[in-house]
């Protein structure tokens, strides 16, 4: 029991890990514009007189790849 538990530990540290790093990318990317974060084709701005939305819906695709990547070879080495 305590050896699946030393496990789940490790696996919060990682996620904990991951997540500081990406929450610092995004933090500078809006800063210095890393890889054009937020401003990629396909991301749908709208201005108006009094309104004005925004959806980054290719940077949130582009970034849910990043994360399904890096959880795939988190599993893939962890398994060997």
């Amino acid at each position: 029991m305590s050896e699946m538990t030393a496990q789940i530990g490790k696996v919060l540290v990682i996620f904990g890990v991951v997540m500081l790093a990406m929450g610092l990318i995004l933090i500078l990317g809006s800063r210095f514009s890393f890889f054009g974060l937020g401003k990629l084709p396909g991301d749908i701005a709208y201005k108006g007189r009094n309104f004005s939305f925004y959806f980054p819906i290719v940077t949130c695709l582009l970034l849910s790849s990043l994360v399904t990547l890096i959880f795939w070879l988190f599993s893939y080495f962890s398994r060997k």
